[in-house]
């Protein structure tokens, strides 16, 4: 069974947001092969039990008041510019979230949400090129030298890390780092 679509995290299984399971879902009770692992914003303890598809429907949504994102921080309070209550709902609600060493925050760009393309650290920024590296050092309001001691450090796996996302309407990468 392929797993459903997701506009704006294309691949939740290479990104770790999604992965293989026997687990039954809280929502929908059945065993579909895959099992989501982000973070949930609900009243009820849901880690690691809910199946992708109840997140693509809005069925975990509906059933748990459930989000995988926080709703305000898509497009980052604001600074990032103001994004349509209907992509932040998408993305909250109905969209694989991905963990993060603080309180995730989503990237947007040209008015909308971008698509989550996963965690990097120096080596992965570099393949992506100069243009993002640029951006997220500008994110991080650090001056050269501080920023190229912060580079050096930037791990996928570990502090700090930096979380790459792409918009998908000019293709501009962008996103933020942070540690723990």
């Amino acid at each position: 069974m392929s797993l459903p679509k997701f506009k704006y995290h294309p691949d939740p299984l290479q990104t770790g947001s999604v992965i293989e399971s026997e687990i039954e879902c809280e929502c929908c009770e059945k065993a579909r092969g895959y099992i989501y692992t982000g973070p949930v914003y609900a009243e009820e303890e849901l880690d690691d039990c809910i199946c992708p598809w109840c997140i693509a429907s809005g069925k975990a949504y509906e059933m748990f008041d459930a989000e995988f994102t926080d709703y305000d921080g898509i497009g980052n309070y604001g600074a990032w510019g103001d994004i349509p209550d209907s992509f932040k709902e998408i993305v909250a609600r109905r969209t694989p979230g991905f963990l993060g060493w603080q309180q995730e925050r989503w990237w947007a760009h040209c008015g909308e949400a971008a698509a989550y393309l996963g965690a990097a650290g120096k080596d992965e920024i570099e393949q992506y090129g100069a243009r993002l590296k640029q951006q997220l050092q500008q994110e991080t309001d650090f001056n050269d030298t501080q920023w190229a001691a912060y580079f050096e450090n930037l791990s996928k796996d570990d502090s700090p890390t930096a979380y790459i996302f792409q918009c998908l309407h000019c293709g501009e990468l962008g996103g933020y780092s942070d540690c723990h």
